[in-house]
């Protein structure tokens, strides 16, 4: 029963999702191009194809190579599981959009592939043979300095943000900050199963309905790739009881990098001056971005701070991130995965709604909900231990 249950919330997501879409697509009153449509399906379908086809195969060489994350005291699975489910996502994104670009009039991300080959390079070393942080750090830095200085890919207007306007090294230092952040919180929030997974489709999702209503068929087009590569990694990861895998490092880098390119995308899409170019605008590009991000860059930042207070260093590895408190207070693993899904639409709702209501004011909005938020299980778990303690006193009064 409770794998038909699980299988039913996870199609009812997807439905939901799907729904949220449609609803999207028609308040927009656009008139709707079929091939445009076929052409993101079809790249999704590929994906998906690719991915589901391939995680059997990579499963018997982790198999046969002892290819496994093992139980430990830093780890909440109790099984030995193979975790080279990214090198299933990273081929099946590559292959797809790499044949895209070929087959159709594309524009291309700019040094985008040579960064996720980066990318991919130190998070499959870190799967095999387990990489130094330092190493994982240059890494990042460097594929994030590849596709902004030679790419171009950079955050180049605040857009209003105390009227502060970046120069070009300020622009060049701030998004590769901002690319190593973003790729850290999602490697950071692979903690249970799917949750990850579930948090790259919502945020894709999310920015890909911008760029589609706005006449833009790249960003959707490959954002339907990723999120197709990540339904057939959730089947395996969620629901096989034969077949499980992680996506280990390299997935959740993989996607996490992908993820802080649509972000950059999107919020350079709506700077001022492209405004009158676009079907529908905002003003508030960064508090919109925050809002569809908020589960790895909330969790990330409450956990940093938290290690802080206590005069911890801040990469130091607790179990302090939100899925940690979720798992004590006996949630499965799925649950909470849906949990932080909902709560991940529900703020990209909220920010959509709220689109020019400023940037600082929806920065600081999605900022303070989000920490209260993610506060809430940690309050439940104190509530939970003062009972179990006044519990245990009245007890040893009544001896």
């Amino acid at each position: 029963m409770t794998v038909i249950s699980c299988e039913m919330n996870y199609k009812s997501f997807i439905g939901s999702s799907f729904l949220l879409i449609l609803s999207l697509h028609l308040s927009t009153k656009m008139t709707i191009n079929y091939n445009e449509i076929l052409q993101i399906i079809f790249g999704g379908m590929v994906a998906f194809i690719l991915v589901f086809m391939s995680i059997p195969t990579i499963l018997k060489v982790a198999y046969s190579k002892s290819l496994f994350d093992e139980p430990g005291k830093r780890h909440i699975h109790k099984k030995r599981v193979p975790t080279l489910g990214g090198m299933a996502i990273f081929f099946g994104i590559l292959f797809t959009y790499t044949v895209y670009l070929d087959w159709f009039d594309f524009r291309s991300i700019p040094y985008l592939i040579p960064s996720l080959l980066i990318i991919f390079s130190i998070g499959i070393k870190d799967d095999i043979l387990v990489t130094a942080p330092i190493m994982k750090l240059i890494g990042q830095v460097l594929a994030a300095l590849i596709i902004v200085g030679f790419g171009n890919l950079r955050i180049t207007d605040f857009h209003g943000f105390f009227g502060l306007e970046p120069d070009y090294f300020v622009s060049l230092a701030f998004s590769m900050l901002f690319i190593v952040f973003i790729v850290n919180g999602f490697n950071l929030i692979d903690g249970v199963d799917g949750l990850a997974a579930f948090t790259g489709i919502i945020t894709i999702i999310g920015f890909s309905v911008w760029f589609y209503i706005n006449g833009d068929i790249m960003m959707p087009v490959l954002g339907a790739i990723i999120v197709g590569a990540l339904l057939a990694f959730l089947y395996f990861n969620v629901f096989s009881k034969t077949q499980k895998i992680f996506m280990g490092d390299t997935g959740s880098l993989v996607v996490g990098f992908l993820v802080a390119v649509f972000a950059i995308e999107f919020m350079e899409f709506n700077v001022e001056e492209l405004r009158p170019s676009l079907n529908y605008t905002m003003t508030s590009a960064p508090g919109v971005a925050l809002g569809i991000l908020i589960v790895p860059v909330v969790d990330t930042l409450r956990v940093f701070f938290l290690r802080l207070s206590k005069g911890q260093s801040p990469f130091a590895a607790d179990k302090t991130h939100i899925h940690h408190r979720l798992l004590t207070l006996g949630f499965s693993h799925l649950k909470i995965a849906l949990m932080l899904a909902a709560v991940n639409i529900f703020f990209i709702a909220l920010s959509f709604l709220l689109k020019d209501f400023g940037t600082i004011r929806l920065l600081l909005l999605n900022m303070v909900l989000g920490i209260a938020v993610f506060q809430l299980p940690s309050l439940a778990i104190r509530r939970k231990l003062r009972k179990m303690r006044n519990k245990s006193r009245i007890t040893a009064n009544i001896r």
